[in-house]
């Protein structure tokens, strides 16, 4: 008879030979454009830094400022003895960066959004969802008793099918969600159609902006800004773990009441630990710094642009867009085993990036996943490609 740890062994091992096995690198350094592993040492294409913030001297000082006033660890959830006055201050900060009226923290993002749907809505209500959301999305539509609907990657006629549905279902309240961002493609909502057809069929519109905030929009506000829905969309969630220094925290955006009810309800807040306080000091001083980094994103956008032209003169095919992720694709039978070799010689050559194939994308669609931060110089970038296209020429 099979033990539980030779059933779950026989599951890894089904893992492997899938070729989706996920192997850890550990990194001896702080996050940055140039980082150090056990194995060597390479330019990094692959992380969230978009802002080069990780490992700012600015962030670090406050940090441990935040460490030295406030401890290591509030030992509490928010509302026995865990709120310090410096986690009102960074939600007062985010709801202020964003544009709503308050705002919530949480311990990370996919908190927020595990939190939220069971909150807001009941099993009168119901939640149209695009099929491409973060899994936290998803893992939080289910966490709720609300009637579910999806509809195709920005396809605009299927959400209003999908509206439709909701409506003749007898639906009281109707939350449409969507990425800001579509973290695998880079490509952004089409958030003005998707308000409009909120405004049609009296919806609310919750944005997931993970991948936007700090980078797009009014002193990197978002993609609500960025496409002038400011005061249309209803509802935003977002991290600070990616743009906003890379540490980890999320938060919940909004109108007043909606704050007000997950602090008495959302459960991955009622039964989480605070934030810790020295992390709360970092984000404090990192939205400062991406509030006047015009200059950051600029250089940003400029990365992204000049690895566009040079990837694609050197025949390689991108998705299109304009986001600093950017999908090399690989598509076709053989295209996972192609993304996955190139990825692992492009070690060889000195960069960091890693491929995605079934089922984290859709078949036949496999892709390396670059991402650019405003700390890569013109050589890291001319570097990056240059990688590529030896990679590609060793595989081949």
């Amino acid at each position: 008879m099979f033990t539980i740890r030779e059933e779950l062994a026989g599951t890894l091992e089904e893992i492997r030979e899938a070729g989706l096995y996920k192997n850890e690198r550990y990194i001896t350094t702080p996050q940055s454009a140039s980082i150090s592993t056990t194995t060597g040492d390479y330019l990094n294409f692959c992380a969230n830094n978009y802002l080069g913030l990780a490992d700012n001297e600015q962030i670090v000082d406050a940090a441990r400022r935040g460490l030295d006033e406030y401890g290591y660890g509030t030992a509490s959830v928010r509302f026995i003895c865990g709120t310090q006055t410096i986690h009102r201050d960074l939600e007062r900060k985010i709801a202020e960066f964003v544009g709503k009226e308050d705002s919530i923290l949480f311990p990370s993002c996919f908190d927020a959004n595990g939190g939220i749907f069971e909150v807001l809505l009941s099993k009168d209500d119901a939640v149209v969802s695009d099929e491409l959301n973060h899994a936290s999305i998803i893992d939080g539509v289910r966490l709720c008793k609300a009637k579910r609907f999806r509809y195709k990657n920005s396809d605009m006629a299927d959400l209003r099918a999908q509206l439709e549905a909701a409506r003749e279902a007898g639906a009281r309240r109707i939350l449409i969600a969507t990425d800001g961002v579509f973290s695998m493609d880079g490509y952004f909502a089409k958030l003005p159609e998707i308000c409009d057809l909120a405004e049609e069929f009296g919806a609310m519109v919750l944005v997931d902006d993970s991948h936007a905030t700090g980078i797009v929009g009014e002193h990197g506000a978002g993609t609500h800004s960025m496409l002038g829905v400011e005061d249309r969309v209803d509802i935003l969630t977002g991290t600070l773990g990616k743009a906003l220094g890379g540490a980890s925290g999320g938060y919940v955006a909004g109108p007043q009441e909606v704050i007000d009810l997950l602090k008495q309800r959302a459960r991955p807040y009622l039964f989480s630990n605070a934030v810790a306080p020295s992390l709360v000091a970092g984000s404090l001083a990192a939205l400062d710094i991406v509030r006047d980094g015009d200059d950051r994103r600029e250089r940003l956008q400029h990365n992204a642009k000049l690895f566009r032209e040079l990837m694609e003169e050197a025949g390689f095919e991108l998705l299109p867009g304009s986001h600093a992720i950017i999908a090399v694709m690989f598509p076709g039978d053989d295209g996972a085993r192609l993304a996955g070799e190139i990825a692992e010689k492009m070690l060889d050559n000195g960069v960091y990036v890693t491929a995605f194939s079934y089922p984290v994308v859709p078949l036949g669609q496999a892709r390396i996943r670059v991402q650019l931060s405003a700390a890569h110089s013109d050589d890291d970038v001319r570097a990056c490609v240059d990688a590529f296209t030896k990679s590609r020429d060793q595989v081949a």
